[in-house]
């Protein structure tokens, strides 16, 4: 067989595996806005997790920059409904960044990015996963693909990871934790225990699950959102007459309730709202160079947008994560809850009260833990190898915002040092 031949067929075959959808993989080496050759290694994909309607979750793999073969695994999902994980991946713990200037928008140019000496792949290699289908370049051919909600998409990240090994199978002996933040701590947990029920149940591939964290987290109580004013009032940051009137007329509602029905709570709940804009990812994620070298699949998805909150049907069917931090550390598996102290969309003030909750004995009291001689924030650690931490100085999500810090205490966490 001639050598151009053979190329041919090489091609060939390539291209039935990419549209059918199954180990479709790009070696990333390069992008858009970033200087020279990316000095980690990037592989993105695609992972089937919904046969019937042809859905499919993209996926962004950096190997550690440690140790790959020895360091952790962690699954990311980032938070808000329907969100991109590109967001956690260039604004909070992955290695590039966007360098914060202007942008003109001239032809031709994107946002300049820059390598981040703080990315958690200097600890443990992380796959970020566009979950569930229909956030960021995850995708369904057939429309109804994207009627998911919260238990059936973390069936189908459990799908996705089981794929994933199969094709990856020299990292099934490395310690895998499942991670995320904000809205998708109300889904960590249950995939978390749903990977544990495989384990037991001894089914293949076996992976070596270790335990979970969760970063500014939600469960779906209404302690996440009605802890917002006495957090903002504590801080200074809303007086004492607004606080009063909050508390008097807000009365039997939920504080974080962004259509109160009593009037005068509304008018007081309006003063408390605040925005936040990530347009360097809109133009730099739709821009057709970094497509192409992302290895998204033309004419899988139209613009991408950070976050399908409205335009998608999706199903809140997880009334509460609580019971699965009961359930999974009762199991043995290790948990990391922590919080940005300055973080007033789920403040620490209710994360740490629905902790104590599950009532585990106290192993180290609370305590400031340090970076370089300096407090880092405070920390207790329960039985069922439950730890909380706060964040000096983190909002939401805490790694945005103290990045050196959160990259410190993961490295000790996840070495089973106290913070």
């Amino acid at each position: 067989m001639d050598a151009q031949l053979l190329s041919r067929l090489l091609f060939l075959l390539l291209s039935l595996i990419i549209v059918s959808g199954e180990a479709a993989t790009t070696l990333v080496t390069s992008l858009p806005g970033f200087d020279g050759a990316l000095p980690f290694h990037l592989e993105t994909g695609y992972v089937t997790v919904d046969e019937e309607h042809d859905s499919e979750l993209f996926y962004y793999f950096i190997e550690s920059e440690g140790d790959p073969r020895r360091d952790p695994v962690i699954l990311w999902l980032t938070g808000g409904d329907r969100c991109s994980v590109l967001s956690a991946l260039l604004f909070e713990m992955g290695p590039l960044r966007f360098v914060i200037e202007p942008y003109d928008g001239a032809a031709g140019t994107v946002p300049r990015l820059h390598y981040h000496p703080y990315s958690w792949t200097k600890a443990a290699s992380v796959i970020f996963v566009d979950s569930p289908v229909g956030a960021g370049f995850s995708f369904s051919r057939d429309p109804r693909g994207y009627d998911v909600g919260e238990v059936s998409s973390s069936l189908q990240l459990k799908t996705f990871l089981a794929k994933w090994f199969t094709e990856h199978p020299d990292f099934l002996s490395n310690h895998f934790y499942v991670g995320g933040d904000s809205y998708a701590g109300k889904i960590v947990p249950n995939v978390a225990q749903k990977i544990s029920e495989d384990i037991e149940a001894g089914l293949k591939p076996a992976i070596n699950l270790k335990g979970y964290l969760v970063g500014n987290p939600i469960t779906g109580e209404a302690i996440d959102l009605d802890s917002r004013v006495p957090y903002l009032h504590g801080v200074g940051v809303i007086s004492d007459q607004l606080y009063e009137t909050i508390m008097e007329h807000c009365h039997g509602e939920r504080y974080g309730n962004p259509n109160p029905k009593n009037v005068i709570c509304a008018q007081a709940m309006d003063r408390l709202k605040a925005g936040y804009i990530t347009y360097l990812a809109y133009v730099w994620a739709n821009n057709n160079i970094t497509r192409e070298n992302l290895g998204i699949k033309e004419g899988s998805m139209g613009e991408w947008v950070r976050c399908h909150e409205k335009d998608l049907p999706f199903t809140h069917d997880i009334e509460s994560s609580i019971k699965y931090h009961r359930n999974i550390t009762s199991k043995g598996y290790r948990a990391l809850v922590y919080s940005g102290d300055h973080d007033a969309v789920v403040p620490f003030l209710g994360t740490q009260s629905w902790v104590r909750s599950l009532n585990f004995s106290i192993i180290d009291e609370w305590r400031a833990w340090h970076l370089d001689g300096q407090s880092a924030g405070f920390t207790i650690a329960y039985t069922n190898n439950m730890t909380f931490a706060t964040v000096k100085g983190g909002g939401h999500t805490a790694p945005s915002y103290q990045p050196e810090r959160c990259l410190a205490m993961l490295r000790r966490w996840i070495s089973s040092k106290p913070l």
